[in-house]
């Protein structure tokens, strides 16, 4: 083993993803296969987690779990807990990357049910997540809780107010959450900027001249989310802690 993959290595370790069935979700986890992880996959339906379970388990060798859970209903995720934990004893990772960003034109037509999903989600969800595999990761002695915010919670735009409000209470948690379980549970945050999963179909612009202002004047691949993730996956990572990694594309 060479001394970087020896330094991003995730043998025999258990990370959970959830939103993992497709996106940048998907990508995490195929990537934390990769590098010897096993997988559970976390998202609302069930047919689409067992179709990422296989294909990972197929071309990594590794064993994946797929899991239907709605991250946004309190009640839920403690099903999830149990199963990761009965399957495989453990969970060394926590990505809580599933989130949700409603269309619409202008500020009254988001509706309370509209906003209460959308912080239910990203926010609330991951918050019951963290505590509950944060505080089974202290006693284990050791664990790594990824929150996958946004560019938008630093950079908000009126086109959506409520997914950015979510995700800037998910980079305050996330510095909480450090204090709370350290000094042997790292919790980082994890920024994207655009990238062209199967969201960026709804876009309703010019993909390829909106981004010229960034420093890399484009948006990213969904592969392009993955070096970042295994750092904050990883020992790689072993002095970062309540920090913000940036995969933005160079947004100033």
């Amino acid at each position: 083993m060479g001394y970087a993959d020896g330094l991003f290595d995730l043998t025999d370790r258990v990370v959970l993803v959830t939103g993992g069935s497709r996106g940048l979700g998907r990508q995490m986890a195929l990537a934390a296969a990769r590098c010897g992880a096993d997988v559970v996959i976390a998202s609302r339906k069930l047919d689409a987690c067992q179709a990422a379970a296989a294909e990972i388990e197929a071309e990594t060798g590794r064993s994946a779990l797929p899991h239907a859970v709605h991250v946004g209903r309190w009640d839920e995720l403690d099903g999830l807990v149990e199963a990761a934990y009965g399957r495989f004893g453990k969970v060394d990772v926590l990505v809580n990357n599933a989130g949700m960003s409603p269309v619409y034109d202008k500020q009254t037509d988001v509706t309370e049910k509209m906003f209460d999903a959308v912080v239910n989600l990203n926010l609330k969800g991951p918050f019951r997540l963290s505590a509950l595999i944060g505080e089974r990761m202290v006693a284990a002695g050791r664990g790594s809780i990824i929150n996958v915010s946004t560019h938008g919670s630093l950079r908000p735009h009126p086109s959506f107010i409520p997914y950015a409000a979510s995700k800037a209470g998910l980079n305050a948690m996330t510095e909480a959450l450090a204090q709370a379980f350290g000094p042997t549970v790292r919790v980082n945050t994890l920024m994207p900027g655009p990238f062209l999963t199967d969201i960026a179909k709804a876009w309703d612009f010019d993909v390829a001249n909106a981004f010229g202002h960034f420093a890399l004047q484009r948006a990213g691949e969904p592969r392009e989310i993955v070096g970042a993730a295994l750092f904050l996956m990883s020992d790689a990572s072993s002095y970062t802690t309540g920090s913000i990694v940036r995969a933005d594309g160079g947004i100033p």
